[in-house]
């Protein structure tokens, strides 16, 4: 797990590894709604809910620590971690149903909003809370960065599918 001297530092390489992701809200919403082979036959908008779903976790964490050391979202969500290799697929699932039952101006307005209102977030939790927290960052960072690591490959072919 990487580790960081300040928030700043965090936030930064967030911000960059976030910036790919963008070229989504450039295509069109035929090509976003287009399942893709080399994507797990996902959509660019399943792509976006998905990652937006795990922004808006952790946006609601940082709410709740930027009020106080205890946050009851990053419990529940520590807790669905644990059945994680037996419940994911299909929490991922459900979350992907919700998605697709969304206009797409409002699956661009969340994914379009929820990364930076959760650096804002971030910037009045005090450190301590999140960046210093061991379990809290590994969390952050399983649901931030190494998440988009580990979906670039997706967003390649999304974009390659829409000619991008």
């Amino acid at each position: 797990m990487r580790m960081y001297l300040d928030g700043m530092s965090f936030l930064e390489e967030e911000r960059e590894a976030w910036r790919p992701f963008e070229a989504l809200l450039e295509l069109s919403d035929e090509q976003l709604e287009r399942p893709v082979d080399d994507a797990h036959g996902w959509s660019g908008r399943d792509l976006m809910g998905h990652l937006t779903v795990w922004l808006e976790w952790w946006l609601a964490i940082a709410t709740e620590l930027a009020m106080g050391p205890a946050s009851p979202s990053f419990d529940r969500i520590q807790a669905a971690s644990k059945n994680w290799d037996v419940d994911g697929d299909a929490q991922n699932a459900g979350y992907q149903a919700e998605w697709r039952a969304l206009p797409m101006s409002e699956v661009r307005r969340r994914f379009s909003a929820a990364p930076g209102e959760l650096r804002g977030y971030l910037t009045v939790v005090p450190e301590s809370r999140w960046l210093k927290d061991a379990e809290h960052v590994e969390s952050l960072l399983g649901n931030t960065s190494e998440h988009y690591a580990e979906h670039e490959p997706d967003l390649r072919a999304i974009l390659a599918a829409a000619g991008r």
